[in-house]
């Protein structure tokens, strides 16, 4: 081989080399000091200008205001169904969270409800959601290290008793009235 050939591949071998060097110190690096997380800026209205003339323009269609959300309530119907959320072990011990009719994501992504700074969870971990009869049903969603509610590995959506510990990594919730 020539001499020039030589070079370009020692070249391409040195910058091969220092980008792993350098993708190995960014996994390092997020592993020690986690990733991080970004506030979503709140949405906000703009009125629309005012004219300035005497005259007032002629009336143009406007575009219909985007329908409003409604409140999620509190689910309050019966006695045994609970109504908040209480998170009683792991970094975020005494959150609490009251139950509406929309379900709750668990995991160490940015978006979801409960953010989870655990080594032992999922981005998407797990969910618990409201079933017809107003009880509360939890779900893994496929996490490597498993959901346990009451030392029980989740396998399938499972309804969650009052009081009953969901362990998460080293996170432990709660459904309470």
């Amino acid at each position: 081989m020539s001499e020039l050939t030589l070079t370009v591949m020692r070249l391409g071998f040195l910058a091969v080399l220092w980008l792993f060097v350098i993708v190995a110190v960014q996994v390092i690096r997020s592993d020690l000091f986690g990733t991080r997380v970004t506030q979503r800026p709140a949405r906000r209205r703009t009125a629309a200008p005012a004219s300035a003339g005497g005259a007032a323009p002629p009336q143009q269609a406007q575009p219909a205001p985007p329908p409003q959300r409604q409140q999620a309530r509190p689910r309050r119907g019966q006695r045994n169904n609970p109504s908040k959320l209480v998170i009683t072990e792991g970094s975020l011990t005494g959150t609490t969270i009251n139950l509406t009719d929309q379900q709750i994501t668990i995991g160490r992504a940015h978006d979801s409800t409960i953010v989870l700074d655990d080594d032992y969870a999922s981005s998407r971990h797990a969910r618990i959601y409201p079933a017809p009869d107003g009880s509360w049903v939890v779900e893994d969603l496929g996490s490597t290290n498993g959901t346990y509610l009451d030392r029980t590995r989740l396998t399938g959506p499972t309804p969650v008793p009052l009081g009953a510990p969901i362990r998460i990594g080293k996170t432990v919730i709660e459904l309470r009235r």
